[in-house]
């Protein structure tokens, strides 16, 4: 979430210096001058209504500075994890002119984040379309419909033209496109919960962000007025299961915030890895979109791409 900050000018400073000073007491911690100079950079900072990307801009007494702040993405450390990607033919599932669905691996986050010229897959793809049209002056267009959290690997669309962002964005804001995903967790834990063989289960709660804007993000089950509240619904099924794992199918209703992860946890039964929601800790969280299906913004067939589950 995006939040926007203040801040009156008592001296004459450097923005960068000044914003340092402000951020470090409003977080309780250092934030890296580096990380001051990209906030600055990228145009989240303004100067009494005037966009300012100068990180050695000398501020005045008075002066108000107004900063655009993602908390989560200013506070998150790049991993070792990182994985170094480069989109083939092989991860693309579906491309025409219009759209590009591709198979996200793990340990990759979807787009760019403030921490800095981090790989990212939404600059991969754009790379892999330029390769193939090297003619381009510019870098070809890629429009982001959607997310993976950095760990789940799968499916993930991108559109190609801005002709198919209207047709594709309202399927995912009204949520007539489906998503499935595959999840690994503990066969001991789902012998004792109200998931059985052959059998549905629906998890239909409002959630919530429960942790503070300056931690990392962790939502809740909360009551419907709660502040933020949303309604989320996932219906879970038994793939497979063998004595220490089991492969949960969840079918997504809604598309919030890590909501199969809260959900599992919620049944007791936490994702392998997801150590934020009761799960042990392991090399990754085990989820994986392995399909979705969706109707084409200009051609209005339907289309389903799939995603080998890769554990």
């Amino acid at each position: 979430m995006v939040t926007k900050q203040n801040f009156k000018a008592a001296g004459k400073i450097s923005i960068n210096q000044f914003l340092q000073e402000k951020l470090k007491n409003q977080f309780e911690q250092e934030i890296s001058n580096s990380k001051i100079r990209r906030l600055i950079a990228s145009g989240q900072v303004y100067v009494d209504g005037k966009q300012c990307r100068i990180p050695s801009f000398s501020l005045r007494q008075g002066n108000l500075v107004t900063v655009n702040i993602d908390t989560e993405k200013l506070m998150y450390e790049k991993q070792p994890e990182d994985i170094d990607f480069t989109l083939t033919e092989k991860d693309v599932l579906f491309e025409d002119d219009f759209i590009i669905v591709v198979n996200k691996p793990a340990f990759l986050p979807t787009e760019q984040t403030i921490v800095g010229n981090r790989k990212n897959l939404h600059d991969c793809v754009v790379d892999y379309l330029w390769k193939k049209n090297p003619s381009l002056r510019n870098p070809p267009y890629v429009g982001i419909m959607h997310r993976l959290d950095r760990e789940t690997s799968g499916v993930i669309l991108f559109t190609k033209s801005r002709q198919a962002n209207k047709g594709i964005f309202s399927q995912f804001e009204n949520h007539t496109e489906t998503k499935k995903y595959v999840a690994l967790v503990e066969t001991s834990k789902v012998e004792n919960s109200t998931l059985k063989k052959n059998q549905n289960v629906t998890v239909e709660k409002y959630m919530a962000r429960i942790s503070p804007k300056s931690s990392g993000c962790k939502m809740g089950i909360v009551s419907a007025s709660y502040k933020d509240a949303q309604i989320s619904k996932t219906v879970f099924s038994i793939l497979k299961t063998s004595p220490d794992k089991t492969y949960v199918l969840a079918e997504l209703f809604t598309g919030r915030t890590h909501q199969i992860r809260l959900h599992l946890s919620s049944l007791n039964v936490p994702i392998i890895g997801d150590v934020t929601y009761g799960g042990k800790s392991d090399s990754r969280i085990f989820l994986h979109c392995c399909q979705l299906d969706f109707i084409h913004p200009i051609s209005n067939q339907k289309i389903s791409c799939k995603a080998e589950v890769p554990f």
